[in-house]
């Protein structure tokens, strides 16, 4: 590819324009544009020289907007770190090329005229008190970078890809992109054709398909071999977990119960109990499922109010939870427990590893102790979620996680990172779902004597889709490669969150409406992967707590 340096107008081929150079140029402006941003809220929120929080929430809709211009800034600099690896490669291609330039001019416009926080709510500069005069780089890439005839030109070349799972190079080395294929043809063959019975039906992913994954080494994926895992990247799990959360959600999140219980184990547990947990984890021969949501607490976990008694040695548990997902036929629990009755905030909190007998269709919680109820749900349906009941519960004192009390939201908090990177390569996994599913049925329906992909409305909210996807999946690994390096990236796995779910959000309700009527239809599975992108933007954090955990911490 050639970068002669020639400006962009609306009418010229991208490949006559220096794309690379553009893009390079306008990064600055949107990295200043950002500093200035998080001044103008520290000025807001800063009382006595100190962050307020009454301050952050009478401007709570400032802060979030920082934490959406954050997360377009740093999602501009992953996509374009993506371009200049592969130019570097010399695999930077027309695809990719159109993917940067779409990308670059849709999401500079946004920020100068609003960006979209969710469908009603929209974050301008206005709001910081901001204006902004940027570069000619900018001014140029806004113009003409996200044009009706890029738009078409990439679907075209979409088309002629002949629908591959991942449009455009992804940048990842080479064993990746076998673990991804070997987990594509998986999803293809074993999850897709059966998933959207699964869903009408409302039932539980079959254990056919969970002893299959056990097999493929999905539970053991990042758990350290010396403790039966295959000690592979947190880069590896994002792949995968895109991959068959592209064939069904629930499948690729069967893997987030496990990764969950195995980081706690690993950052908090004791020896002896990493060493009889984690192996039993990695081969799938126990099931976790998290505890920790209790009712009208939602995301507020200090306010927790399941009570752990000392009994002896042993501990017993009282209390209620809910929103506990694959609870019936798990055989432990991660429950998170206060152990101090004198504390009312997160000091009081414990970790316990509590173990409980499998149900079936018949007795979903045999358990003494404790008992249970299905709460019916849109979508998210192959594991079931459930509301809990615990009354006289028993945990055996050996299954303090750590041993030690009051430690249970330090523990949890070490997680986050984890889960929501994962929960953004869920996000992926269902925007791409989203993709190929309106492409496919664009290209098979025909109206007005040709097929719906040649009109430039359908073709622009399918490369719309593509852009985004590549957008949010390089933020993803970007999240995923700092934590593969021991670097701290609670900031950078949130705004994969924030913005994967949104993307994912849009990509099935765009497909939905390729779809027309039809996709109001219970047959068609697009009404299933409508339902189940809703729940990305709730669980793992709301987006709403998510922007302001990410503009707290932006302010540190």
């Amino acid at each position: 590819m050639a970068h002669d340096g020639q400006t962009l107008a609306p009418t010229e081929s991208p490949l006559m324009v220096d794309v690379l150079t553009l893009t390079g140029e306008a990064l600055p402006e949107v990295e200043a544009l950002f500093e200035r941003a998080r001044e103008a809220l520290r000025g807001l929120v800063t009382e006595g020289g100190k962050i307020s929080a009454s301050l952050m929430e009478t401007h709570q809709n400032a802060a979030h907007g920082l934490s959406w211009l954050a997360t377009y800034t740093e999602a501009l600099r992953q996509l374009r770190a993506w371009a200049g690896r592969l130019d570097d490669a010399g695999s930077f291609g027309e695809m990719e090329t159109l993917i940067l330039q779409i990308g670059f001019g849709e999401y500079l416009a946004q920020i100068r005229g609003g960006i979209p926080m969710s469908q009603n709510e929209m974050m301008r500069l206005s709001d910081l008190g901001l204006d902004w005069a940027p570069n000619d780089a900018v001014a140029r890439l806004c113009a003409a970078g996200n044009t009706s005839a890029a738009r078409s030109r990439l679907v075209a070349l979409m088309q002629d890809n002949h629908g591959r799972a991942t449009f455009g190079a992804t940048g990842l080395d080479e064993e990746l992109e076998m673990i991804r294929d070997q987990f594509r043809r998986f999803s293809d063959t074993e999850v897709a054709p059966k998933a959207h019975e699964w869903h009408l039906k409302d039932e539980l992913i079959p254990m056919e398909i969970i002893e299959k994954l056990a097999e493929m080494g999905v539970f053991g994926l990042t758990i350290p071999e010396n403790l039966g895992g295959f000690g592979l990247s947190k880069a590896s799990m994002v792949v995968v977990s895109e991959e068959l959360s592209r064939g069904y959600i629930g499948v690729g999140s069967l893997a987030t119960r496990t990764e969950i219980a195995a980081e706690l184990i690993l950052c908090g547990g004791t020896d002896d109990q990493k060493s009889h947990w984690l192996p039993k984890l990695a081969s799938g021969e126990i099931l976790p499922t998290a505890v920790f949501t209790e009712p009208n607490t939602g995301s507020d976990l200090g306010s927790l109010r399941t009570r752990a008694v000392k009994d002896g040695e042993d501990w017993t548990i009282t209390g209620n939870k809910t929103w506990i997902t694959h609870a019936a036929r798990t055989q432990v629990m991660t429950l998170l427990a206060r152990t101090n009755p004198d504390t009312t905030d997160y000091r009081g909190l414990s970790m316990f590893l509590a173990e409980k007998t499998p149900g079936t269709d018949e007795a979903p919680f045999p358990t003494p102790g404790m008992t249970g109820g299905e709460i019916e749900v849109l979508g998210y349906r192959g594991m079931k979620e459930y509301e809990l009941a615990f009354d006289g519960f028993k945990v055996k004192g050996e299954n303090l996680l750590g041993g030690v009390e009051g430690q249970g939201f330090k523990q949890l908090m070490q997680t986050f990172e984890s889960a929501r990177i994962q929960t953004a390569a869920r996000a992926i996994g269902v925007a791409q779902n989203a993709l190929e599913v309106g492409m496919q049925y664009a290209i098979d329906r025909k109206q007005f004597g040709k097929s719906l992909i040649e009109f430039p409305r359908v073709s622009g909210k399918l490369a719309m889709m593509a852009v985004e996807i590549m957008i949010a999946r390089q933020l993803t690994y970007f999240s995923a490669w700092q934590k593969d390096h021991d670097k701290r990236c609670d900031l950078e796995a949130g705004m994969a969150k924030l913005l994967g779910a949104r993307v994912a959000w849009a990509n099935a309700d765009n497909a939905l409406q390729i779809h027309g009527g039809n996709g109001f239809a219970l047959e068609y599975q697009i009404s299933r992967i409508l339902c189940d992108a809703r729940i990305l933007n709730i669980f793992e954090g709301a987006a709403e707590i998510q922007a302001q955990v990410i503009a707290r911490r932006l302010l540190d």
